[in-house]
């Protein structure tokens, strides 16, 4: 993925409008649109697998997974943005300045799968701006070259905290969303260094 700014000041109506005819996705942050161009197979890979993991496990479930053409907006901030993977366990609250109602403000749950280009921004205005939504009780940074989440939970308090969940053969529990999600989902068909992969059995 590229981020190239632009250099003209946009309105979040103005956006709206743009994006409701581009062909492609863009991310609005502070008046201005990123492009967000198209990522490489393993991030697409990993996406679709985690998209059908966390699917099928909250099946009959109220809370939905939604794949990332579903569009988030973070109020504190006015970040516009198209996680990879968001859950909603309430109905959709949907931002008042887009018209068609295409973009919902109240994720339980979000999941990013960070790129080399953009994992500053993953880590930075992005992850900034959804720990600032009020229904957000977890956010997950997924790494594509190694089988590790980096999961990042809201406390009663308020405070958030960072627990990692590494290797193959291990389970990341996500009690906001009642989801236990084996890497090795996540990961399959993934190419991984020799390193990672388990010990073959004899």
């Amino acid at each position: 993925m590229t981020l190239p700014l632009t250099r003209k000041r946009f309105t979040p109506a103005e956006y709206y409008a743009l994006e409701h005819d581009a062909a492609y996705k863009s991310d609005f942050y502070d008046g201005e649109i990123f492009d967000m161009s198209g990522g490489t197979s393993d991030h697409s890979l990993i996406t679709s697998n985690l998209l059908i993991a966390i699917g099928f496990r909250l099946k009959g479930k109220k809370c939905k997974a939604y794949e990332s053409n579903m569009r988030l907006k973070a109020p504190a901030t006015g970040l516009r943005t198209y996680p990879d993977v968001s859950v909603y366990c309430s109905p959709l609250e949907y931002d008042p300045d887009d018209p068609k109602k295409t973009t919902a403000m109240n994720p339980t749950a979000v999941f990013e799968v960070l790129s080399p280009s953009t994992e500053g921004y993953d880590r930075g205005v992005k992850a900034a701006s959804y720990r600032g939504i009020d229904s957000l009780k977890v956010h997950v940074l997924i790494l594509q070259d190694r089988a590790s989440l980096e999961i990042h939970e809201r406390q009663p308090n308020g405070d958030w905290t960072i627990r990692d969940v590494r290797g193959l053969d291990a389970l990341a529990r996500l009690d906001a969303i009642g989801v236990e999600l084996p890497l090795a989902e996540v990961y399959d068909g993934v190419e991984l260094p020799a390193s990672e992969l388990p010990p073959r059995r004899i």
